[in-house]
């Protein structure tokens, strides 16, 4: 007698090739906060895009943040500059490099932050759709009490 195969077939959950993005509006929220938010989501495998990111509030005396980051800048190769390390002057790259800071390190960190956009103002294509803020990350006192990305970036150097 003949035995009849039998194929199994493996119902393996099929990932969809359509990745879930989130646009992120940047206004008014405090760094640390929304930084935290978006790296649980780029963990997660969302697409994150961050727009105007020259509006993100930093909490603390402006004074002390300026001077803490100009001492920033100040640490450099022994041998030659060149080299690194380079410190972001854009308020992009700042709030890239700081949800870089809240990624792990290997592998699921690098490949996390391919997954990240930070713009200044709104792009042309991103104009019409819909954008969310994080509640907890508002900020809660007047904005006088604030230094914006932005400023922070213009006393260190970037010109728009």
């Amino acid at each position: 007698m003949a035995k009849q195969e039998t194929q199994t077939k493996t119902n393996s959950p099929s990932k969809s090739t359509v990745q879930e993005s989130i646009i992120v509006d940047g206004t008014n929220q405090i760094a640390g906060r929304l930084c935290s938010h978006v790296a649980k989501l780029l963990i997660k495998g969302t697409r994150v895009s961050i727009v105007n990111a020259e509006n993100i509030m930093i909490s603390g005396n402006r004074e002390s943040i300026i001077k803490g980051y100009r001492e920033f800048l100040e640490i450099s190769s022994v041998t030659n500059p060149k080299f690194g390390p380079f410190h972001p002057r854009r308020p992009d790259t700042m709030i890239t490099k700081m949800v870089r800071g809240m990624l792990p390190k290997k592998p699921s960190g690098k490949t996390s932050l391919k997954r990240l956009r930070a713009y200044l103002g709104v792009p042309n294509e991103l104009k019409s759709k819909s954008k969310t803020q994080f509640d907890d990350a508002k900020i809660r006192k007047p904005a006088p009490y604030y230094t914006t990305l932005g400023e922070l970036g213009s006393m260190i150097g970037w010109h728009e």
